[in-house]
């Protein structure tokens, strides 16, 4: 007899995020996608059912279920991005939980930075807003190839067809012009239950998956074994011990691809080869290793290697440069300028660096670039040339969503300011903003 820990080992693992503006109904979605998909503990509804009653609520409030934070709870918002772990019989989910409003905007990019699917969320009697356009802008830019469009309050509207239609159309309009490859529209209502676990009696005009039906069956991978092989340094290991007089290992995760025993090797952004004499797992040697696991790497020549420094096949390595061309989400209250210091972080490795030019802020109305805006303030998407101090190794963020990530931080306090993702924007987007020539660096 098949076991449920056998059978959680042999579905697969999907990664989803939900956004959309306040009061759309996100935490009520998620509540009822996980009391629904019966994933939720006694102890749990009885907490929200209390709470509820506390509040003069005859029915639970389900949105309780996700909004953890004290604050969260009185307000009735979410502030915070809430992580839940469910599973029904065909796949396993974690799910982020985004919050709503424009100054939480950067939650929504962490939330949806790791996610195979975005769940977007539009109240019916408004229709597609600004932030809405927003979160569709931060799912294209994070290269998630899946957004599906949940037309949530259909309750509030007569379950009427034409008001889903004409907000499906519009949104799907604009997100396919921003490159997202695949849009789904389901029209629901969290609150009531239609069409989250179970099909609809109100709208007999919808042929479609529910939410869960589409969450189950989409197709997703993992397998970042076909992407372009990449190690991350984080830490040198030389014991010089009686039993490892002369050891010295790499250790780190591996970011994406496989690393086999006697393959060549470039090591950046110095660019020395060497070749790979073992690989040590959970205290092990092994053969092989592939993303995501962590190992430590011993190679046969003894090259100057720190943290930071990336591990990559001699045949296929990232471009080294020190003009990095992107475009960020700013995600910090202080804005971020022309000319202003700041610290790069890109994978392991983090190095001073300078905003050398902020070409174009977009305009989420029409997607238009506003240019040459001299600065990003908090929630802006634009994009910018960093001159960094010292080489990166950096793919482009088409190509991995894991190296060709980085960082932009304030050197002063260590505040996060930008979210940044080196290459071109949006899929259909045309060629990045070339960097121009500059003697007066000071590095």
């Amino acid at each position: 007899m098949t076991t449920t820990a056998e059978q959680l080992s042999a579905t697969t693992l999907l990664r989803f995020a939900t956004a959309g503006s306040v009061d759309d109904g996100k935490s009520t979605l998620v509540g009822r996608l996980l009391h629904d998909s019966k994933s939720v503990l006694a102890d749990q509804l009885e907490a929200v059912e209390q709470v509820s009653l506390s509040r003069g609520q005859e029915a639970p409030d389900l949105a309780l279920l996700t909004d953890g934070l004290r604050a969260e709870r009185e307000q009735g918002i979410t502030i915070d991005v809430a992580y839940r772990y469910f599973a029904t019989a065909r796949r396993r989910f974690i799910l982020a939980d985004t919050p709503g409003h424009v100054q939480y905007t950067r939650n929504m990019v962490t939330g949806a930075s790791t996610a195979e699917l975005a769940v977007v969320l539009v109240d019916a009697r408004n229709g597609v807003v600004e932030q809405t356009r927003r979160h569709a802008a931060v799912a294209a830019l994070l290269r998630v190839p899946h957004v599906v469009l949940a037309v949530n309050k259909m309750d509030l509207v007569d379950y009427a067809e034409p008001v889903f239609a004409a907000i499906a159309e519009e949104f799907t309009a604009y997100a396919a012009s921003l490159g997202v490859p695949e849009i789904t529209a389901i029209p629901i209502s969290a609150l009531a239950g239609d069409n989250v676990v179970e099909p609809s009696a109100h709208m007999d005009w919808y042929g479609g998956p529910t939410v869960l039906e589409h969450l189950e069956t989409v197709p997703v991978s993992h397998d970042l074994t076909a992407c372009h092989a990449r190690f991350p340094v984080q830490y040198v290991i030389r014991p010089q011990t009686a039993e490892h007089p002369d050891y010295r290992g790499y250790a780190g995760q591996i970011a994406a691809g496989v690393f086999r025993v006697g393959e060549a090797v470039s090591v950046l952004p110095s660019g020395r080869t060497t070749t790979i004499t073992g690989i040590d797992a959970l205290g092990e040697s092994v053969d092989i290793a592939w993303a995501p696991q962590s190992v430590t790497l011993r190679l046969a020549d003894d090259i100057d290697i720190s943290r930071g420094d990336l591990i990559a096949p001699a045949a296929d390595v990232p471009p080294v440069t020190q003009d990095v061309e992107a475009t960020v989400c700013h995600v910090a209250d202080q804005p971020l300028s022309v000319g202003q210091r700041v610290l790069l972080k890109h994978t392991t490795r983090t190095v001073k660096a300078i905003v050398k030019d902020i070409p174009s802020r977009l305009t989420l109305d029409d997607l238009s670039q506003h240019p040459a805006p001299g600065q990003l303030v908090a929630n802006d998407i634009g994009r910018v040339v960093v001159r960094t101090a010292e080489p990166l190794a950096l793919d482009t963020y088409a190509d991995s969503r894991r190296t060709g990530s980085f960082l932009l931080i304030d050197p002063a306090d260590g505040t996060t300011l930008s979210a940044g993702m080196a290459g071109t924007a949006f899929a259909a987007a045309t060629e990045p903003v070339a960097a121009d020539d500059d003697a007066e660096w000071d590095f």
